[in-house]
């Protein structure tokens, strides 16, 4: 087993060696919109997997993932040849390619964030047009006097009051 700083390093010089014979050494028209996102090697070194995300060529286009899947899997044997030069390593690790799901998991995050800013604006629409259900500060404005306070203070009898031990609260 290697240490995890070695095998992280590798990975990314296997990733940086791929990228560039995607770019340089593979003439596949089918690869002109594959960019290499990241690489993972197996604590062993044995085997890596190499992750891509494809782009259309234009902004109105599809990106064509099955057309890139195959032609990475048809210059698996130029790349990994690559590596093998390019790492210097004992053994070259076999590659894997998958497509990486960043991309997409990103835009559906945009999505969701747009949606809950769309929710606040609505709320706060609704909180600046609504009014307070009783007074707008009833802590602040000083109590009136009742009908049955001033009916007590001229010594009049209260109707409230039931029984002669009852105080009126």
């Amino acid at each position: 087993m290697a240490d995890n700083a070695r095998a992280r390093k590798l990975a990314k010089r296997i990733a940086q060696i791929v990228a560039s014979s995607l770019e340089h050494d593979v003439k596949d028209p089918r690869l002109a919109g594959v960019t290499v996102t990241d690489a993972r090697i197996t604590g062993d070194l044995r085997d890596a997997t190499v992750f891509y995300t494809v782009l259309g060529e234009s902004l109105d286009s599809e990106p064509d993932f099955a057309g890139a899947a195959a032609a990475l899997e048809s210059a698996r044997g130029v790349l990994r040849t690559k590596v093998g030069e390019g790492t210097g390593v004992r053994y070259t690790p076999t590659l894997a390619f998958v497509a990486d799901s960043v991309p997409d998991d990103a835009r559906r995050i945009e999505e969701l964030l747009e949606k809950a800013r769309e929710a606040d604006a609505e709320v706060a629409r609704q909180a600046a047009a609504a009014a307070h259900a009783g007074e707008p500060d009833p802590y602040r404005v000083p109590r009136e006097a009742d009908v049955d306070d001033v009916d007590d203070a001229a010594g009049g009898v209260d109707a409230s009051t039931t029984d002669a031990g009852d105080e009126k609260r």
